[in-house]
């Protein structure tokens, strides 16, 4: 585990919201639209809410500068503009500051059911209204700091990143007795969104020991899912994840 450093400041990439064509726009159209007419019973309440209290639009692209002035009110997040994927200190010092690396490019209309890199849509679409639950965002700060202490331990970076994968990016909430979406990989997917509900399909509950030892899919739909009783039991989970990486 590496000691405590003064953390530098993160650059920003600024939205530059006049920039977006009629085209741009119409892909964001297409792609909420789309999600929107199948997540209501199958998304999760706090996600649906979510899309309300941070103000999203089918009509057009949010605004970073709007978002934030509601998600700060919310919870003191922030959208942070970065050009791409971020490296793994970088992403969980972000975290760390209640930032949340957003990409401010938008995929094309050819590009509209598959794309191999996390665009916009995924990014705030997906991501940003969980970003307005206290306890959701209460389990990402955890998380990064217990991440911020193993950085220099691939291994443990690794342990880490499936418990955010089947927690974040691919997750299950169970709502009034029905398993509901709440990972924005599968929320921002037209087809995973569909997949992952269907029946026989192996979904477990929230267990880190099993995820820990479960790698994660990027190629594919995952093979299996975990699914949380409620936003609170993924903050209660960190100091056990952080016992199981001490014991090694």
């Amino acid at each position: 585990m590496e000691e405590t450093k003064t953390l530098e400041p993160i650059p920003e990439l600024q939205q530059d919201y006049a920039a977006y064509s009629r085209a741009d726009h119409k892909v964001w159209q297409i792609l909420y639209g789309r999600q929107m007419k199948k997540l209501p019973g199958k998304a999760s309440a706090a996600f649906l809410a979510g899309l309300e209290l941070v103000g999203f639009q089918e009509r057009s692209i949010p605004d970073f500068n709007e978002v934030n002035k509601r998600l700060e009110k919310l919870t003191g997040w922030r959208l942070r503009g970065v050009p791409g994927i971020v490296d793994n200190r970088t992403f969980f010092e972000m975290l760390g500051r209640r930032l949340f690396p957003a990409t401010t490019w938008l995929r094309s209309m050819a590009q509209l059911d598959y794309l191999e890199e996390p665009d916009m849509f995924h990014d705030v679409f997906a991501h940003v209204p969980l970003l307005a639950n206290p306890d959701f965002c209460s389990f990402l700060e955890g998380l990064s700091r217990i991440a911020s202490r193993w950085i220099e331990n691939p291994e443990a970076v690794e342990l880490l990143s499936r418990i955010y994968w089947y927690t974040v990016e691919f997750g299950l909430i169970k709502e009034d007795g029905e398993l509901r979406i709440y990972g924005a990989g599968i929320l921002s997917s037209n087809g995973e969104s569909d997949y992952c509900l269907r029946a026989n399909l192996p979904r477990s509950p929230f267990n880190v020991v099993r995820i820990f030892q479960t790698p994660y899919i990027k190629e594919k739909y995952q093979e299996e899912y975990f699914f949380i009783e409620n936003y609170r039991q993924l903050n209660s989970s960190l100091p056990l994840i952080e016992k199981k990486l001490n014991a090694g």
